[in-house]
C-alpha cells in the first residue's frame, strides 16, 4: 500500500474522529516487494476530543511515504479540497462520519433535560426533517449539516436556548467528606459511649454481636438499595425524598418526604438536648448549676442550636470543615478507649470491674444474663436507633460532585467501618469488665473467704452482694464504663460532645435540604414558599430558619422520651420505601431501570423492607401505628390532589406491566354471554366538539365498558398526519380533565369512510375490541355532498361487515358544537389583549414624564401587540356587544343535556326486532347511573292483535328471567297499517328531489338517467320496499303517540340490505322515523346474543 502526498494542510477542528486514510490508486510513492498480503485496514473509531488528529495506518517500511503527508502533526489537504469519491484521481477517505448530512451522531446533549445543570440540551434534527425532501428554496450553507450532526445547531439556524448556570464558586464534595464522613458522624452517635457497654451487659458478647448484626443487616440491604436507586440516573438534591419519589412517584415520595424532613428536624433538638444533658451533669458535678437541671439543658440547647445554626448558614463548606474536625475528635475518642483497654488497671478501676482483658471475664459475658424485663428484642430496640444516619451523605446529594459513585461508596464503607468499630467496642469492653461491681476497695478477697465463683472471685474480688441489692458499677450500672476503661476520661466526653453535635449538624443540614426539594416539586401547594434557594449553593435559608423553629419548640416544650420513638420510626418507614421502590422498581421491568451499582437483588431488598416494618413494631407498636397513619393520610392527600408531575416512576411501570399481562391473559378466556358488556367506538371527531355523543355514550361504557373517540382526518397525508400528531396528547388530555373514563384514537385517510373502516379493524387489544359502533345522526344529510351521504351508509354496513353492533344517535339541535368552540376561543383571544392593552395603558401613565409615548411602545412590544389600538378596542366593544344568544345558545345547552340529572322520568325501549338484546342491555345499564336512576323502562314490543295478553305475559316472563325491572309492557299491534295520508305525503315531500321517476320516461332516457344519476331513487326500488316505508313513517306516528313525552327513546335500527335499498333512500327512512322526537338511539346489536338467563 502506498500513499499519496496531499498539498494542502487540514484545519485541527475539523475532525472529531480517527479515520483512515486509504489509496485508491494503484501507483506508489515506494515500491513494497515480496509482500502479497492484502492491505490492513483500521476500524474508524471515535476520538476524545473534537480536535483529534487524524489516525494513519502504515505498513512497516512505507512510513517515509507518509512523512510528507503530515505537517506538524495535521493532514496536509482540506476536506473540501476533493470529492468523497472519484474514481479517477487520487482520492483519500477523509470524510468524517456524520458530516454533510441531516443525521446525527450519538451525543449527550441530545439526551439531557432542559435547564440541565450539567450542560446545555441539544435538540436533534427531527425524523421529519431526515425524511422529507429538502425543499428546493432551501440553501444549505457549506459545513451547517455538520454542525448539525455534531450537536452545534440546529435546523434552520434555530439554537437550544439555554442559559448555562454560573457555577463558579459552587460547593460540591467528593464521596468522602460529603458521604463517608457525614454517614460515619451520623451512625457513630451517643449509644458508642454511653450505651453499648450495657446492651452487651445484657445480651452478653454473642447476642450482642448478633445484634449489631442484625442492625447492620437492615441498614446494609437499604444501602444497596439506595446504592441501586441512586445509579440509576442523575441525582438531583432531596435525598431520600428524591430517590423514593422518583422511583415510587409522587404520592409515596411526598408522603415520606415530608416526615423525613420533619423528623430530621426533631431529630436535631434529640441530639441537642442530649448534648445539653451531658453538660449539665459536668456543671452538676462541678456544682456549677446556673438555674436547674430542666432550664439549664432549655438554656445550652438553645444556645448550641443558634451556633449550628449559624455554622449551617454560613455555608456548606463551613459545615463540612466542623464535620470534619468532629469526626476527627471522634476518631481520637475511640482509639482512647481501646488504648485505655491495654493500660494495665488500678484498684479503683479493678473495684469498678475492669480488669483488662481477661479469658474468664469473656467467658462469664459471653451468654445473655437479661434483667427483669428486658429481653433480646427490648435491647434490639435500644440499639437499633444507633446504625442509623446512612442517608445522611444522599440527603445532600445535590451538593454532591457525582452522586451516583459517591453515594453508594461512601454509604457502603460507612456502614462496614462503623460496624467494625461497634463489634470492637463490644467485644473489648466485654472482654474487660464485668457486668456487676461494688466499687469498693474493700471487697477483696481474703484467704478462707468462700466466693460465688464469678470472673471476679478469679481476680481477687467479691462482688456477691450486687445479687441481693442494686451495685453502681459494671456494665449494667455504670453507664460511663468507657469513660472510666478510657487512658483519659476527658476524651470519651469530648467524644460525647463531637458525636451529638456531628448527628445534630447532619440533621439540621439534611432537614432543609429534603424540605426545599419537596416544596420545589410543588407537591403541597401550601409549602411553595419554602422551595427559595440563595447564593450560588441554591442554600435553602428559609427551610434553615424552619427547622430552627422546630428544634426549639422541641427543645423548650417537647417531652423527647416521648417523640423518640417516633422519629426513629420515621426514619424506619424512609428505609421500608427505599428498599420497596428498589424492589418496586426491579419487579417492574422496565428498560429504563438500569442501575450502575449491580450489587443487589430484588428479593433481598423486598426482604430489607419487611424487616424495617417488623423492626418499626418492635421498637415500639404504638409508634409504628402512628407512623403509618401520618403516611397513609398523606399518600391520600397527595393521591387526591393529583399533581401535575410525571417521574417516569416504578408504579407506571409496573401498571403497564398489570395492564398487559391482563389483557394477555384475557386472550386466552373464551368470550361468554353473561360477561358481554358494550365496548364502543364512538366517531366524535374531537372529543370536545360533540360532547353530548360522548356523554350518552359513556354513561353505558363507564366502569363496564371500552369507549374509544375515534376521529378520521380527510386529506393530504402529510398535513393530516402533522395535525393529528399535534393534538393527541391535547384531546387525551381533555378527556381526562374532564373525568371521562376513555381513549382517543385518530387515521389519516384518502377518504371518511376509508379511516373508519381502519378504525374497525384495527382498534382495541385482544379480547378489548369494539363491538359497538356509535354515531351521529347525520342531520343536514339534505344538504350534504353525495360522497357524505355514501361515506356514512357505507360505515354502517361496514360495521355489520365485521359484525360490529351499530348505535346512531339523534337529538334535535345536532352534535357539532366546533364553531361555538371557535368563537369562544376568538373571545378568550380578544379578551387577553384587552387585558393586555389595559395593562400597558396603565404602565404607560404610571411613567408618564419618563419616557411618554416611547415607553408606551415598549410595553406594547413586550405584549406582542402588533394591530393598532383603535381597531383592538373596536373589535373588543363589537363582541361585548353580541349576546350569547347569538351564537347559539340552544345549540350549547343541548350539547349539556346528557351531563344533567334526569329525574323522574322514562326511558321507553321499542324493542322491535331481536338484535341478540344489544336494544335492551344499553337502556338497563343506563337506570343504573345516577343520572339516570330515577327512569324507568317501558317496553314496546310488536305483536297481534288478536293475541296482545299472551304476548305481553310472554315478554314480562322473558324480561324477568334476564332479571331486568321494567315499569310497563306495551304490545303495538298495529304496526303494519298504512300510516295516514299528511305523513306520507311528508315523506313522499322528502324524497321527492332524489326520485328518477323512470316509468314516466322510455327506456333509452331511463339508462341515460341511471348512468347519469346512479344514486336517485327508482320507483321500481321505491314500490319494493314499500311496505317497508310504510313502517317507517308508521312507527314515527306511534312514536309520536306513545313516546313524546319520554326522557330517551330507544328504538331497533332498521337495516338496509345492501344493492337492494339506496343510500338515500335509508337516510330518508332513519329520518322519517325520528322525526320530531326526545333525544332516539337507534341501536342495532349483531345478533349474537348479549343477554343469558342461565347462571
Amino acid at each position: 500500500m502506498s500513499l499519496n502526498t496531499p498539498s494542502s494542510s487540514v484545519p485541527s477542528n475539523t475532525s472529531r474522529f480517527q479515520v483512515n486514510v486509504i489509496n485508491e490508486s494503484h501507483d506508489s510513492c515506494a515500491s513494497v516487494s515480496d509482500s502479497t498480503d492484502p492491505p490492513h485496514y483500521e476500524e474508524t473509531s471515535f476520538g476524545d476530543e473534537a480536535q483529534s488528529r487524524l489516525r494513519i495506518s502504515f505498513r512497516p517500511g512505507n512510513q517515509e511515504c507518509c512523512d510528507n503527508f503530515l505537517q506538524n502533526g495535521e493532514t496536509a489537504k482540506t476536506d473540501a479540497s476533493f470529492h468523497a469519491y472519484d474514481s479517477h484521481t487520487n482520492t483519500y477517505y477523509l470524510q468524517t462520519f456524520g458530516h454533510n448530512t441531516m443525521d446525527a451522531v450519538p451525543k449527550i446533549e441530545y439526551y439531557r433535560n432542559t435547564g440541565s445543570v450539567s450542560g446545555p440540551k441539544v435538540n436533534r434534527p427531527s425524523l421529519l426533517e431526515i425524511h422529507e425532501q429538502l425543499a428546493k428554496n432551501v440553501t444549505v450553507a457549506p459545513g451547517s449539516a455538520d454542525r448539525v450532526a455534531n450537536g452545534e445547531g440546529l435546523p434552520g439556524g434555530e439554537q437550544a436556548d439555554h442559559k448555562e448556570e454560573d457555577t463558579a464558586g459552587v460547593v460540591k464534595f467528593g464521596w468522602v467528606k460529603g458521604v463517608l464522613v457525614r454517614c460515619m458522624l451520623n451512625i457513630w452517635g451517643v449509644m458508642l459511649f454511653i450505651r453499648l457497654s450495657w446492651i452487651v451487659g445484657e445480651a452478653g458478647i454473642g447476642l450482642g454481636v448478633l445484634i449489631i448484626l442484625l442492625s447492620t443487616m437492615v441498614t446494609s440491604i437499604t444501602g444497596l438499595s439506595t446504592s441501586a436507586i441512586a445509579t440509576n440516573g442523575f441525582v438531583r438534591g432531596g435525598g431520600a425524598y428524591y430517590l423514593i419519589s422518583r422511583s415510587l412517584g409522587p404520592e409515596f415520595g411526598g408522603s415520606i418526604g415530608l416526615i423525613f424532613a420533619f423528623a430530621n428536624a426533631v431529630a436535631v433538638a434529640m441530639y441537642v438536648v442530649g448534648f445539653a444533658e451531658t453538660v449539665v451533669d459536668l456543671l452538676k458535678e462541678s456544682d456549677s448549676m446556673m438555674v436547674d437541671q430542666t432550664n439549664d439543658i432549655r438554656i445550652i440547647g438553645s444556645i448550641t442550636v443558634v451556633i449550628l445554626l449559624g455554622i449551617s448558614v454560613a455555608g456548606m463548606e463551613w459545615e463540612a470543615k466542623a464535620q470534619v474536625i468532629l469526626l476527627v475528635i471522634l476518631l481520637i475518642a475511640i482509639a482512647n478507649f481501646f488504648i485505655g483497654t491495654v493500660i494495665p488497671s488500678n484498684n479503683e478501676k479493678k473495684s469498678r470491674g475492669f480488669f483488662n482483658y481477661q479469658a474468664s471475664i469473656f467467658a462469664e459475658n459471653f451468654g445473655p444474663s437479661f434483667t427483669k424485663g428486658e429481653g433480646f428484642f427490648s435491647v434490639f430496640a435500644i440499639f437499633f436507633p444507633a446504625a442509623t444516619g446512612i442517608l445522611a451523605g444522599a440527603n445532600i446529594s445535590g451538593d454532591l460532585e457525582d452522586p451516583q459513585d459517591a453515594i453508594p461508596r461512601g454509604t457502603m464503607l460507612a456502614i462496614f467501618i462503623t460496624t467494625v468499630a461497634y463489634i470492637g467496642v463490644a467485644v473489648c469492653v466485654a472482654a474487660c469488665v464485668v457486668r456487676d461491681a461494688t466499687g469498693s476497695m474493700n471487697d477483696t478477697i481474703v484467704a478462707g473467704m468462700s466466693c460465688n465463683g464469678s470472673a471476679a472471685c478469679g481476680l481477687g474480688y467479691d462482688f456477691s452482694r450486687c445479687e441481693h441489692e442494686p451495685c453502681q458499677y459494671g456494665l449494667m450500672n455504670n453507664f460511663q464504663v468507657m469513660s472510666m476503661v478510657s487512658g483519659f476520661g476527658p476524651l470519651i466526653t469530648a467524644g460525647i460532645f463531637s458525636a451529638t453535635l456531628s448527628s445534630a449538624l447532619a440533621s439540621l443540614v439534611s432537614a432543609p435540604k429534603v424540605f426545599q426539594a419537596l416544596c420545589k416539586d410543588n407537591i403541597f401547594k401550601g409549602l411553595q414558599f419554602f422551595a427559595k434557594g440563595y447564593g450560588k449553593n441554591n442554600e435553602p435559608l428559609r427551610g434553615y430558619l424552619l427547622t430552627f423553629v422546630i428544634a426549639m419548640a422541641f427543645i423548650l416544650i417537647a417531652e423527647l422520651n416521648v417523640i423518640a420513638p417516633i422519629i426513629s420510626n420515621f426514619f424506619l418507614a424512609s428505609y421500608a420505601l427505599i428498599n420497596f421502590s428498589c424492589f418496586h422498581a426491579s419487579y417492574a421491568k422496565s428498560p429504563g431501570w438500569r442501575p450502575a451499582y449491580g450489587i443487589y437483588n430484588m428479593w433481598v431488598s423486598l426482604f430489607g423492607a419487611v424487616l424495617c416494618c417488623a423492626v418499626m413494631f418492635v421498637i415500639n407498636w404504638w409508634a409504628a401505628v402512628i407512623t403509618y397513619v401520618i403516611e397513609l393520610s398523606l399518600y391520600i392527600y397527595v393521591t387526591y390532589k393529583k399533581p401535575d408531575v410525571n417521574w417516569g416512576s416504578s408504579t407506571q411501570a409496573l401498571s403497564y406491566v398489570s395492564a398487559l399481562d391482563n389483557a394477555l391473559e384475557l386472550t386466552t378466556v373464551e368470550d361468554h354471554v353473561k360477561n358481554f358488556r358494550p365496548q364502543c367506538i364512538v366517531l366524535t371527531g374531537g372529543p370536545m366538539t360533540r360532547p353530548a355523543l360522548l356523554d350518552i355514550t359513556h354513561a353505558f361504557t363507564k366502569n363496564s365498558g371500552l369507549c374509544i373517540c375515534c376521529e378520521v382526518f380527510v386529506g393530504p397525508r402529510k398535513l393530516c398526519v402533522k395535525e393529528m400528531n399535534s393534538g393527541m396528547a391535547k384531546k387525551q388530555a381533555w378527556l381526562i380533565k374532564n373525568k371521562i373514563k376513555a381513549f382517543y384514537a385518530a387515521v389519516a385517510a384518502d377518504c371518511f369512510r376509508d379511516g373508519v373502516r381502519s378504525l374497525l379493524q384495527a382498534s382495541g387489544l385482544g379480547r378489548m375490541k369494539p363491538n359497538t359502533l356509535v354515531i351521529g345522526y347525520k342531520k343536514a344529510w339534505r344538504k350534504a355532498p353525495l360522497t357524505e351521504i355514501e361515506n356514512y351508509v357505507g360505515i354502517i354496513h361496514d360495521a355489520f361487515d365485521f359484525e360490529i353492533g351499530v348505535v346512531i344517535v339523534r337529538i334535535s339541535q345536532g352534535f357539532d358544537i366546533s364553531q361555538v368552540l371557535q368563537v369562544q376561543d376568538e373571545l378568550e383571544k380578544l379578551e387577553q389583549e384587552r387585558l393586555a392593552l389595559e395593562a400597558a395603558s396603565k404602565d404607560s401613565e404610571g411613567e408618564e414624564g419618563h419616557g411618554g409615548i416611547r415607553g408606551l411602545f415598549k410595553k406594547a412590544g413586550k405584549l406582542n401587540i402588533t394591530k393598532p389600538t383603535p381597531k383592538k378596542d373596536s373589535s373588543i366593544n363589537t363582541v361585548q356587544s353580541m349576546h350569547v344568544g347569538e351564537f347559539n345558545q340552544k345549540l350549547v345547552e343541548a350539547s349539556t343535556q346528557f351531563k344533567k340529572k334526569q329525574g323522574k322520568g322514562t326511558i321507553d325501549v321499542w324493542w322491535l326486532f331481536d338484535d341478540g338484546g344489544l336494544t335492551l342491555l344499553i337502556p338497563y345499564i343506563l337506570t343504573l347511573r345516577k343520572k339516570w336512576k330515577d327512569c324507568k323502562l317501558r317496553i314496546y314490543v310488536g305483536g297481534k292483535i288478536n293475541r296482545i295478553e299472551e304476548e305481553k305475559i310472554a315478554m314480562a316472563s322473558l324480561l324477568s328471567k334476564f332479571r331486568i325491572k321494567f315499569a310497563d309492557i306495551n304490545i303495538i299491534g298495529d304496526i303494519n297499517i298504512k300510516p295516514n295520508k299528511e305523513s306520507w305525503k311528508v315523506f313522499e315531500e322528502m324524497i321527492e328531489p332524489y326520485r328518477l321517476h323512470e316509468s314516466h320516461r322510455d327506456l333509452t332516457t331511463t339508462e341515460k338517467l341511471k348512468r347519469e344519476s346512479p344514486w336517485k331513487i327508482t320507483d321500481s326500488e321505491l314500490e319494493a320496499v314499500k311496505e317497508k316505508s310504510y313502517r317507517q313513517v308508521r312507527l314515527n306516528e306511534l312514536l309520536q303517540e306513545h313516546s313524546r313525552a319520554a326522557n330517551l327513546i330507544v328504538l331497533s335500527l332498521p337495516v338496509a340490505r345492501k344493492g337492494s335499498i339506496s343510500d338515500l333512500l335509508y337516510m330518508a327512512w332513519l329520518e322519517i322515523l325520528t322525526k320530531n322526537l326526545p333525544p332516539v338511539l337507534l341501536v342495532r346489536g349483531n345478533h349474537k346474543n348479549v343477554l343469558t338467563f342461565y347462571s
